[in-house]
């Protein structure tokens, strides 16, 4: 390669936002209802949302009350073949309409029933097509199975980094050692030993991870939200992800009305388990009926946002980044790279160093300064933390709300019109090459799985015939 052909090479890989990622967050912004084109909203400007499989191992060993999947889904077989060509298929259609680089969630049933190496040939083809994988689990498996996954056979690690998302709560049966859980304080060791088997492969391999913890909030459990809040905040996760249960799935499992729970409950019982307001006003993503998330991070115990919606500095921070750099990948991209990245973007826009500084005076004077900062991270009292509360919608509202978009109407119900109005915000998306479509998550759930499972229950019987 010459050196002009080099240094094209150069300008191309350092360019600060890939074109088919303009081009994406241009489509996603617009597609968006107007009461979501909010300064404070990143989807469109820095997200074009998170992805997630489907049909592609529907199968799981745990029941809970309430559960998502049809009726159908423990009549499939686990099949690695099928998993590793759906994902496949599914990732290449969204790395055609949304870009080069998301956020994707390898869910179905329960991830861990693959093989290791079939979950690994699926991380793999995942990030073959530029997305960013977590493995969606209810986390009960052997620290040999995590070994499996992420070494080969000569014991060398297949990846340098993995996600997981471990769902765990009181509403789940068949949990080894804790098959019918009377409390979430019964299940803290059980969170516990989850972060263990990470920290210990990466004691012995250098693994990096990050790990989210999941829990699914009714009236039966809403009141203990607070106690495992305090209990986990500690255990080693990076983000604490709610989700008040809806009415989607299988009827036999809906033991209670689900509608006394709202996002506002949940945030409270959040906030009370902080013993501090937990401010998400600052950052968007999607419709606040939906998606409630604050990013920030722990230092000595105590929470901060890093985007404080009561201080001027800060969010004319958040609005430089959205303008200006808000198509950077700023995950999974090497350092070097993401910094020259960063520097050529602020090239042409030279006053926002000041903007960036005065960001950092601010954050800093709440963190309690530098020193307390570095002092923190010196100890491992410093770290990442996201909260979120993402709410469900019931199968019976989705259902009618879907159909009429898919005619192109507005319902005149305004139950119906809220409806879709977040279905078409929504943040979490389905690839469908077939139909040319990607799918809001509650519409797959509460339309499309029925049907799809029932189709796999012929194409992957328990008992092959």
């Amino acid at each position: 390669m010459g050196l002009r052909a080099r240094w094209r090479d150069l300008r191309e890989r350092t360019r600060p936002v890939h074109p088919e990622t303009a081009r994406a967050l241009r489509e996603r912004w617009a597609a968006l209802p107007a009461h979501v084109q909010t300064p404070a909203q990143s989807l469109g400007r820095h997200a074009v949302g998170c992805e997630g499989t489907h049909g592609v191992f529907p199968k799981c060993n745990l029941t809970c009350t309430p559960c998502y999947h049809s009726a159908d889904a423990n009549k499939v077989r686990v099949d690695g073949g099928h998993t590793l060509g759906e994902v496949t298929r599914q990732m290449a259609y969204l790395r055609e309409r949304r870009g080069p680089y998301a956020h994707a969630q390898l869910i179905g049933g329960e991830v861990s029933l693959l093989a290791p190496d079939d979950h690994a040939a699926a991380l793999q083809a995942m990030r073959d097509a530029g997305r960013s994988p977590m493995s969606m689990t209810h986390g009960d498996f052997d620290p040999e199975y995590l070994r499996a996954l992420v070494t080969g056979p000569d014991g060398t690690l297949r990846f340098d980094r993995v996600s997981f998302a471990a769902h765990v709560d009181s509403l789940m049966r068949g949990r080894r050692g804790a098959v019918r859980p009377r409390s979430e304080a019964e299940l803290d060791p059980f969170r516990e030993r989850f972060v263990q088997m990470f920290r210990d492969l990466r004691a012995e391999t250098g693994l990096r991870y990050y790990l989210a913890h999941n829990m699914t909030v009714t009236p039966a459990n809403v009141g203990q939200v607070a106690e495992t809040v305090r209990e986990v905040i500690g255990m080693g996760y990076s983000m604490m992800s709610f989700q008040p249960a809806a009415h989607v799935g299988d009827e036999r499992r809906w033991k209670e009305s689900y509608t006394a729970v709202d996002a506002d409950a949940v945030w409270a019982e959040l906030e009370r388990g902080m013993g501090q307001p937990i401010a998400h006003q600052g950052v968007e993503f999607g419709d606040p009926r939906c998606n409630r998330v604050a990013f920030g991070f722990l230092l000595d115990g105590r929470w901060h946002p890093f985007v404080d919606p009561g201080v001027p500095a800060e969010i004319a921070a958040r609005d430089a980044f959205f303008a200006h750099y808000g198509g950077i990948a700023f995950s999974n991209t090497p350092p070097a790279l993401l910094l020259v990245k960063v520097l050529r973007a602020a090239h042409h826009h030279p006053g926002d160093l000041r903007t960036a500084l005065r960001w950092a005076h601010s954050l800093l004077r709440r963190a309690g300064g530098l020193r307390r900062l570095v002092r923190g991270a010196r100890s491992g009292a410093l770290g990442l933390m996201t909260f979120e509360v993402h709410s469900f919608m019931d199968a019976a509202d989705v259902g009618p709300a879907w159909e009429l978009m898919q005619q192109g109407v507005q319902a005149d119900d305004p139950r119906i019109r809220a409806t879709q109005e977040r279905l078409a915000a929504c943040t979490y998306s389905m690839s469908h090459p077939e139909t040319g479509q990607l799918v809001p998550a509650c519409a797959q759930h509460s339309v499309l799985d029925p049907v799809e499972n029932a189709g796999l229950r012929k194409l992957l019987p328990l008992t092959p015939v």
